[in-house]
């Protein structure tokens, strides 16, 4: 009896994590600004726990005493960005809360990438 009750609490606890976490959530939506893309691209972390037990009872069959839970932490550890067919990787350190460090980032993120795609390939550069 106990298998049935512990495997519903499961299925709850999974499908709200589903309902929390998707391909979405790890990888954002774009993000257009003067001709640059930048793509968010999060760190998802979760647990979760589940447990029950059947009591005896005089005057039912018996009784189940149950319950779960789950945690799900979101952090933003880079942006991925595109201009003119090339693309960079451009990490976000979380030595703040990460959300936090992401949003007070935005316009500099945005600047220093305007300037790696403003750069232009000098080729006479290294040639001797």
């Amino acid at each position: 009896m106990s298998e049935n009750n512990i495997q519903a609490i499961m299925d709850v606890t999974m499908d709200k994590l589903r309902a929390m976490v998707d391909a979405k959530t790890i990888i954002g939506d774009p993000i257009v600004v003067d001709n640059v893309t930048l793509i968010p691209v999060s760190k998802v972390s979760f647990g979760m726990a589940t447990g029950g037990s059947d009591f005896p009872s005089k005057t039912q069959s018996g009784l189940f005493g149950g319950g779960g839970g789950a945690g799900v932490t979101i952090a933003p550890v880079a942006f991925i960005a595109v201009s003119d067919g090339n693309v960079r990787m451009m990490p976000v350190y979380n030595d703040v809360s990460g959300l936090d460090k992401a949003v007070a980032l935005a316009p500099d993120l945005i600047d220093k990438a305007k300037q790696l795609f403003g750069k232009k390939k000098d080729p006479t550069d290294g040639a001797e």
